[in-house]
């Protein structure tokens, strides 16, 4: 059976118009925008918006005629063992390719997402769009809630989504959630109270559009992570309120902000996913939200290696005018210092988009990948993080000045580490996986 590695054409023409978005909006306002960090990316929201709502729309449609199909509103997904799709599961997959075109949905965002991040990866997160709400609404949605809170970012102005479940004492330790929610019968609704912190886009969801937050909270602290339900706060709601904009880092033009949910009441039918409407019912609540990661870390991937794409071909250009061009002919023993690391780099950065357009290609098969989106995510973070570092290192004092984006990209690098699951965490979900430990027997 023959393996075709080319990129589709779809995409490819989709490519070109995005890389001059990168090149001709993002990368001109970089430094102002990082210089100002909260400012908002105007002419990039505007530029994006109409692009987006026709994406929104053929992801939701999509989904629609999956759910049509499977009888409900859940991700139905194969699983072949411990070890993901393993090779019965990839087997299925070029089996599913040949017999049918696959969806490349998927596929197609994070190529788009990989060149938005080498324009600038802290404006591409101000991109209109569901977001990690709208990936959370698409892994345990029902189809009535795709349609009514997806359906907003389809038409209409610029609207953005968001998804909360960090906490001040709930980090990587999910469950040690402590924001609550308590069904009220007298009234049918949900009382949520708690507080969230480094919510992306948190502002621009709630207080700027019609948005959506998808907040996770806990509706019985004793059962941990079982006691876990995702529920959709929408703009507007009364009793949220954003109390702190971060100032960060680095991704500084991103909105990244914390509120507190105090007596904050919405719907019953807010809560998403097939579930008892009553307190303590029995939760798929932690499962999907590793659903949902299974879906974003690979995307979280493609941002870090748009960073360090970024990093490595302006050290490598800069270096190449200066008369050291790399050299992929010679045996690396007889390669300079210098030549060796922008080959290293490149190399970290090709297995890094491998693992990433793998943990891709089996989410839009439908088959199960959450091996390959945690190892995605802990290879994408661990390489960017160096890349960025070691690009720094080599442009000398050109990279440490803000002369040019070097150091800026060396402080966007670091976050592709920590959020969506830490390095740690995710290389505790693949030594599990592969090693068939619990999560009680490998901490």
């Amino acid at each position: 059976m023959p393996i075709e590695f080319r990129t589709p054409e779809e995409i490819e023409r989709q490519l070109q118009q995005v890389e001059i978005v990168a090149q001709n909006v993002m990368r001109p306002e970089s430094r102002q925008l990082d210089d100002n960090e909260h400012a908002r990316p105007v002419n990039f929201i505007h530029m994006m918006w109409p692009e987006m709502k026709e994406m929104e729309r053929a992801n939701l449609e999509a989904s629609l005629r999956r759910s049509a199909r499977n009888g409900d509103g859940e991700h139905h997904s194969e699983h072949h063992g411990e070890n993901g799709a393993g090779r019965n599961g990839a087997v299925k997959v070029m089996e599913k390719a040949v017999t049918k075109k696959l969806s490349i949905a998927n596929l197609q965002l994070v190529h788009m997402i990989e060149m938005l991040s080498w324009g600038d990866a802290g404006v591409y997160l101000c991109i209109p769009a569901s977001a990690l709400a709208g990936a959370a609404i698409q892994a345990v949605g029902t189809p009535d809630q795709k349609e009514r809170f997806l359906r907003r970012f389809t038409e209409g102005d610029p609207k953005w989504g968001a998804m909360a479940m960090t906490e001040p004492q709930a980090g990587s330790d999910t469950s040690n959630i402590q924001t609550t929610a308590l069904f009220d019968e007298e009234t049918n609704e949900w009382v949520l109270n708690g507080q969230k912190v480094f919510c992306t886009s948190a502002n621009l969801a709630y207080a700027e559009s019609d948005g959506v937050i998808v907040v996770w909270a806990t509706v019985d602290k004793n059962a941990g992570r079982a006691g876990m339900k995702p529920f959709v706060v929408e703009a507007g709601t009364p009793g949220l309120k954003i109390i702190k904009t971060e100032e960060k880092l680095g991704i500084r033009a991103s909105d990244t902000a914390s509120f507190i949910l105090e007596n904050c009441r919405i719907p019953a039918d807010n809560v998403l996913g097939d579930v008892e409407v009553k307190q303590g019912a029995g939760s798929k609540g932690f499962k999907g939200a590793m659903r949902t990661f299974d879906a974003t870390r690979p995307i979280v991937s493609a941002s870090a290696i748009g960073i360090g794409r970024a990093a490595f071909e302006f050290c490598r250009d800069t270096l190449a005018a200066q008369g050291m061009a790399m050299d992929y002919e010679s045996p690396r023993w007889k390669l300079s210092a210098p030549q060796a690391d922008l080959l290293e780099m490149e190399i970290q950065l090709r297995q890094a988009w491998l693992l990433t357009l793998k943990a891709t290609a089996l989410l839009d098969a439908g088959e199960e990948n959450r091996l390959e989106a945690s190892m995605s995510k802990v290879k994408a973070g661990k390489a960017v993080t160096w890349i960025t570092q070691k690009a720094v290192e080599l442009l000398g004092p050109l990279g440490y000045t803000t002369q040019t984006l070097a150091e800026k990209w060396l402080r966007d690098a670091k976050i592709n580490d920590i959020y969506e699951g830490t390095g740690q965490i995710n290389t505790l979900i693949v030594a599990r996986t592969i090693l068939g430990y619990t999560r009680n027997e490998l901490k």
